[in-house]
């Protein structure tokens, strides 16, 4: 059976393509349309797909949609308004919007002209389907949190073989981490569903255990009294609606009382304060306790040792990174694209699971699913915009080592585009990861972004357990780590203010062209650790073409292109 599964309705619109229960092809639209988070029907992503996996529209079998539009009528709009005069008026304002709902299925069906059957899944249930099929596990424990899907903001699960059984569901909105995390995002001046791994990079920056002025309160008590645990039930939480106004209001996210306490917005641009950057302390400390006191409670009551995470809170390194440092589970699996882009993949699967109870998944890390071009096509884009490039073969791995070392900067443009947001060695920036001011060079001549962005170490599978404190491998860079203290001081740019790396591990088998040239690396500098980040700037899609990646190379100051065995110089 061939299922295309799409993620459409809201931000990061994808598309994927499982061929026998494999997935083939996975491609986000962002790529395509250029807008960040795109949330554009994925055609170009859908036609990506079925040029990868050979098909056409005509061979697929199945379309499965990573969300049910009647359930989050009825849960969402309709049962709230019901239960909630006040409401009323926030109902007829988003009348569109449920009118669109309501004609998903005959607006897919004619923008593909596609006849067959179209499955609605719950939006949850691809998030869980996405990280438990692909990471090997037998058995394990599934969690998903984010902001919202039809009307669940967290899901809690037990994938065993094929099956997935859900085990708790009562987290709804408005109460749900993932969008209090957006509205906090909001307030201090960046965008939602874009820029909360922003605020995760600035939360060490801060305090969340200093008192706020003019008062007797810390700031981690307040997002305490914002965030509980509800008294009868330990694995819900509540959202005090008293300091948010995303419910009520389209567009508002914090409360008149939210502002009260913690002063006025922060405008976009302006100067980043201690009181910003305790903010965003609390609120991550706060994301850390209630995820880690309710993984407790699950793993007490359901005793399995292996975990799975998804949703968009999963893109969250620090608090992957406190999960697996208190060694609850024996290990743990985040697939790259845990945020809404990744429904598409796990729609997939879980369709494929409900339509063949006895399919045995496999172990799948490789994530490199996206547009690939041949030699012959990279060559005659070079040609096409008169690029000065020569083909060093089976030397390339050696000469662009050679030049990281002497402090080149390198956009690193290899095989199938990553699917999700993190650069896993194919559409990569990469420099040598001394001295410490080379973190300050890229964040503000090249990736033109704030000055507290870390950046990850891409390390030798081999060396990961030489350099950093860590008890598995981390082939997605989704955790944090500690950097050991004898290894600080050669690694200094890719470490971030709290001792932390969210550092990959890169394996021969997963990826042999990105290890080889870290192994060149190596063996010019003693050091097998790259610095490594996505192939763009700021607020732009990492490139996916050759075209795109000559554009970015020759826009921006970037030394030298690598594709391929092929190096491009500036003209």
């Amino acid at each position: 059976m061939n299922i295309l599964g799409l993620n459409y309705g809201g931000h990061d619109t994808s598309a994927s393509i499982t061929v026998k229960g494999n997935v083939v092809a996975a491609c986000e639209e962002e790529r395509y349309d250029y807008v960040k988070h795109s949330r554009n029907f994925p055609i170009n992503a859908i036609n990506d797909c079925l040029k990868i996996a050979k098909l056409k529209i005509k061979d697929i079998d199945l379309i499965s949609f990573s969300n049910d539009p009647y359930l989050q009528i009825r849960e969402k709009y309709i049962k709230l308004a019901i239960e909630d005069n006040n409401r009323v008026d926030f109902l007829i304002n988003e009348f569109d919007r449920i009118k669109k709902l309501s004609e998903t299925e005959d607006f897919i069906r004619k923008k593909l002209n596609y006849k067959k059957k179209i499955e609605f899944n719950e939006h949850h249930l691809c998030h869980l389907a996405s990280t438990f099929y692909p990471s090997g596990f037998k058995k394990s424990l599934i969690i998903s949190y984010d902001g919202i899907g039809e009307i669940h903001s967290a899901l809690f699960a037990i994938g065993n073989k094929n099956k997935i059984k859900v085990i708790h569901q009562d987290n709804k909105y408005p109460d749900s981490l993932g969008l209090f995390y957006s509205a906090v995002t909001f307030y201090l001046g960046w965008n939602i569903f874009c820029d909360e791994g922003i605020i995760m990079g600035l939360a060490p920056y801060g305090n969340s255990k200093s008192k706020l002025k003019n008062s007797n309160k810390r700031y981690i008590d307040h997002f305490r009294e914002i965030i509980k645990i509800d008294k009868k039930d330990p694995l819900k939480y509540l959202i005090n609606k008293e300091w948010i106004d995303y419910h009520k209001i389209k567009d508002k996210w914090v409360s008149k009382k939210f502002l009260n306490v913690f002063g006025k917005k922060r405008n976009t641009g302006s100067k980043i304060s201690l009181h910003h950057k305790n903010i965003a302390a609390a609120l991550q400390d706060r994301l850390e306790e209630v995820v880690l006191y309710q993984l407790k409670i699950l793993k007490k009551r359901n005793n399995l040792d292996y975990l799975c995470i998804s949703g968009g809170v999963g893109l969250n390194c620090s608090l992957n990174g406190k999960i697996e440092k208190s060694k609850l589970f024996k290990e743990i699996f985040i697939q790259p694209a845990s945020g809404d882009a990744g429904v598409s993949y796990g729609a997939c699967l879980y369709s494929h699971a409900k339509h063949f109870k006895n399919f045995k998944f496999k172990k799948h890390h490789d994530f490199n699913l996206g547009s690939r071009s041949n030699k012959k096509e990279i060559i005659s884009a070079l040609k096409n915009k008169k690029m000065n490039f020569t083909d060093y073969k089976e030397k390339i791995y050696a000469k662009t080592a050679e030049l990281i070392s002497e402090g080149k900067i390198i956009g690193w443009y290899q095989g199938a585009t990553e699917f999700g947001p993190r650069a896993l060695g194919n559409r990569s920036i990469l420099c040598k990861p001394f001295p410490e001011k080379m973190r300050d060079h890229i964040n503000k001549n090249v990736k033109f972004r704030e000055y507290f962005r870390p950046f990850a170490p891409s390390v030798l599978e081999e060396d990961l357990h030489d350099y950093f404190t860590i008890n598995q491998s981390s082939p997605h860079m989704l955790i944090a780590c500690s950097v050991k203290k004898d290894k600080k001081a050669s690694i200094p740019a890719t470490v971030h203010v709290d001792n932390t790396c969210r550092a990959q591990s890169v394996s021969k088998n997963l990826n042999p062209k990105f290890w080889n040239l870290i192994n060149e690396f190596k063996k010019i500098t003693g050091i097998p650790v790259l610095l490594n980040t996505s192939f763009n700037i700021k607020g732009q899609p990492i490139v996916n073409n050759p075209k795109d990646a000559i554009d970015c190379f020759k826009k921006y100051k970037i030394d030298y292109l690598v594709t391929d065995s092929i190096l491009v110089k500036k003209n």
